[in-house]
């Protein structure tokens, strides 16, 4: 179908399906209308030519088809494809739910983290508002309070000055942004364990809600709810199953129910039921994880009471540990809390997809069906087959295996989800496999049966009957997902689907890691490097180590070198200095005044001159 159904022309039909539903009234999801348009091309009733190229008349009858069959809400058919569809996409494991969880509350607290570990304070109030920061900070990654409660911000207040001042502030700028991040991890931690072991104490906590009480009564009320729905949707399996029994023995009697859609509300019903299997097996499994931390948290808190013991001090070592202890298993407890509301919120939307049962079989036709009619359980089922089993002489090409003799029986991976390999594709009907009366390996494959006579008959020719199932799951491709035919359909599965069908509720494949090691070289190498078999490059290393005797190094200085050598000194800056007298004073003296006469010359050719000293006197200054 890949072929004929490329990504564009499918993204096409997807997309114009999705718009006429729209136009009628219905959202319907895209993961929902991709595989109901394969499904539709998938079924040979609907007579797609899959040898050749769709047409663009193909292409209008498939999406009529497919809007038809979407906005059909009276075919059980739909709300089985899509509780399939609502369950691929929105259930999780245990650890895929809570490692979600973890990068929802680290993407939430990043920008305060960012604010905490980038900003470099420097005055005391930059100071104040960093440490107004890590205790919102340390109150967000609890979850033990809101940062608007004053309460629940004086109680970390507190509990965090006593480990962490706002003295070692500048120490905690110091660090680096690595450093800082765990650091604030870890003082969340123990301010943490302090509230809780101050709570305990009936020392303030009040914000705090007691968790494990509400666990105590909240998984034991889901685990009755669940139980409740299991068994109602069971009584209609097992009413169904005998129905569809007993129109195949007396066709006449029930002619009504070939158009009531009988078979499409069995698998409904048991779809439903696998879904709750698995939420229930989760609810066990948060039973027993809350029952273990209620053990611990009391044990640790005792050991913390017996070290403090009233002291007005204690070495951080001994305590810090044991607040850290408190944290995380409290942290265990919030996580429990959380999935118990998964599962809870997957099994009330779940609920929804079975209203259709009471619309098509209201219990007054159930009633009125079932009279003369015996409706047998499934534990009833397999208990009239437990002392029948195949014989295994009687197979000569075929290997049988037994609960008793085989090899890791729990985890064999069954087939068609346990149910009978025979019935699916020639009666229509899933009932459930007795392993007792034999486990067919057929290409490293197993299968179970209802029945001897259904096991001799699958036995004959098993490709034949798996291919019926294969046809049969065509023309219901809920089927798909209750029987766990992935690998046969992985072109119609969504992502999502092929994505989990390897972790959601299939058993592990048995496999073992091995490895083995050897040398690279057993024996040590013995290859000689100097060996060259090249006369001439013999002779050129002749000619060089003799040219070697003769050859010396000589070293000289000329002009063009001299003083080419990088060189620096030290010296001490020139230091300024003054000096002070206690007075200042002045004096002041006659400027010398001498004229000289005669220098000009007169009528006489001798010349005389006469020296005149004008200078005044000293004291007349």
């Amino acid at each position: 179908m890949s072929g004929e159904l490329t990504q564009s022309v499918l993204k096409r039909i997807i997309r114009q399906v999705g718009l006429e539903c729209s136009a009628q009234g219905q959202s319907l999801s895209e993961t929902l209308v991709a595989f109901m348009v394969k499904a539709v091309v998938l079924d040979p009733r609907n007579d797609f030519n899959m040898d050749r190229s769709l047409t663009e008349n193909d292409m209008q009858d498939l999406i009529q088809l497919c809007v038809t069959r979407l906005l059909d809400t009276t075919n059980p058919s739909l709300s089985t494809i899509k509780m399939q569809v609502y369950f691929d996409m929105n259930y999780a494991s245990r650890d895929e739910l809570l490692s979600e969880q973890e990068r929802v509350l680290e993407g939430k607290l990043a920008p305060v983290v960012r604010a905490i570990t980038e900003s470099g304070p420097h005055t005391r109030e930059e100071m104040e508002n960093m440490y107004q920061k890590i205790v919102a900070y340390v109150l967000l990654r609890s979850g033990l309070g809101s940062p608007t409660d004053i309460e629940a911000v004086r109680e970390v207040t507190a509990a965090l000055q006593s480990i962490f001042p706002q003295t070692e502030m500048i120490t905690f700028t110091s660090l680096s942004k690595k450093d800082k991040e765990q650091q604030l991890k870890d003082l969340a931690m123990l301010v943490t364990g302090i509230r809780l072991y101050n709570k305990q104490c009936q020392k303030g906590g009040s914000c705090i809600d007691d968790l494990p009480d509400i666990l105590r009564e909240a998984i034991p009320s889901a685990t009755r709810t669940l139980d409740e729905r299991l068994n109602s949707c069971q009584l209609l399996a097992h009413r169904y199953t005998a129905l569809l029994e007993a129109m195949q023995e007396d066709p006449q009697r029930f002619s009504q129910l070939r158009f009531l859609k009988l078979k499409e509300a069995l698998f409904n019903v048991r779809q439903y039921e696998a879904f709750l299997c698995i939420l229930q097996s989760n609810a066990i499994t948060s039973a027993q994880a809350v029952e273990s931390l209620d053990v611990q948290f009391e044990a640790a808190m005792t050991v913390l009471k017996n070290t403090v013991q009233d002291k007005t001090s204690i070495e951080s070592r001994e305590v810090f540990p044991l607040f850290m202890e408190l944290s995380k298993l409290w942290a265990g407890f919030q996580d429990e809390m959380l999935l118990l509301s998964f599962l809870t919120n997957m099994a009330d939307n779940l609920q929804q997809f079975l209203e259709i049962q009471s619309q098509l079989f209201p219990e007054e036709m159930l009633t009125s069906l079932l009279e003369g009619v015996t409706v047998k359980t499934d534990e009833e089922r397999i208990k009239e087959t437990m002392e029948t089993r195949v014989n295994v002489s009687d197979f000569t090409n075929q290997e049988w295996l037994f609960p008793e003799t085989a090899d890791n029986f729990d985890q064999l991976l069954i087939q068609y989800r346990g149910f009978c390999a025979h019935s699916i594709g020639v009666k229509g009907i899933i009932l459930p496999g007795n392993p007792a009366i034999g486990i067919l390996k057929h290409k490293e494959k197993y299968y179970v049966f209802s029945s001897k006579e259904d096991a001799y008959i699958f036995a004959e020719d098993p490709d034949k009957f798996i291919q019926l199932n294969i046809e049969k799951a065509k023309k219901y491709a809920e089927l798909i997902q209750l029987l766990e035919l992935h690998h046969q359909f992985e072109y119609l599965v969504p992502h999502t689907q092929a994505r989990k069908a390897s972790t959601g509720s299939k058993k592990p494949p048995l496999k073992r890691e091995n490895g083995t090691q050897t040398d690279t070289h057993i024996l040590p190498p013995t290859i000689v490097r100097s060996y060259e078999w090249n006369e001439w490059e013999l002779r050129r290393k002749a000619i060089k180590l003799a040219n070697l005797r003769r050859m010396l190094t000589h070293s000289m200085q000329t002009d063009l070198s001299h003083m080419r050598r990088e060189n620096c000194t030290q010296v001490y800056l020139p230091k300024e200095a003054g000096t002070q007298t206690k007075r200042e004073n002045s004096s002041n003296v006659p400027k010398p005044q001498v004229f000289l006469r005669g220098l000009r010359g007169g009528s006489s050719p001798t010349t005389h001159m006469v020296a005149v000293d004008l200078t005044r006197p000293l004291d007349e200054t």
